[in-house]
């Protein structure tokens, strides 16, 4: 069984995953309506895969006996300009999600919570995984541009990324 502490801010990085795939919905829907289907498709597969981290969470905290307790989810900001500020904030965000699980590790170390700190581990590197994603997306819209043939270049390969992305949640999303 978890602290009461750990319990809390458990369920806070549930609100913040569920904020994180609201967050990537909308990123979604904007690219959708400036026609860039394969930036629209990568953020839909980055929805569903925080979807499933909150899911992850969820049953943890059921697992370890805990109680789940829900909170409203705050709407994203308004949609971006441009692209390149798309992924600057999908950073910034991505960032401060690293953080938060970085917290909850400390917390769980503290308290010398095994269970939880080898539960989190996967998020710890998952959040590598996500960081480095998004600084390459960066660095590829630097190099290329973010307008023209250079951001459909980089649509395209966004689109094809997110269709190896929805591959690999589908087994998990059976689980």
């Amino acid at each position: 069984m978890i602290s009461d502490t750990m319990r809390m801010r458990m369920n806070q990085q549930i609100n913040r995953e569920l904020y994180s795939a609201y967050l990537y919905l909308s990123l979604s829907a904007h690219a959708e309506r400036v026609n860039l289907k394969g930036t629209a498709a990568w953020f839909m597969a980055k929805h569903a895969e925080e979807m499933t981290h909150a899911l992850k969470m969820y049953r943890y905290l059921l697992d370890q006996d805990a109680q789940v307790e829900l909170a409203a989810v705050d709407a994203p900001p308004v949609s971006p300009d441009g692209v390149m500020a798309m992924f600057e904030g999908t950073l910034t965000h991505e960032r401060e999600v690293t953080a938060a699980i970085n917290d909850l590790v400390d917390l769980a170390l503290s308290e010398k919570d095994h269970a939880t700190n080898i539960f989190l581990q996967w998020f710890v590197t998952e959040q590598i995984e996500e960081e480095a994603t998004v600084n390459d997306i960066i660095g590829r819209l630097q190099l290329f541009g973010d307008k023209g043939q250079g951001l459909l270049m980089i649509d395209n390969e966004l689109g094809t990324a997110a269709k190896t992305m929805g591959q690999a949640q589908a087994p998990e999303a059976g689980a």
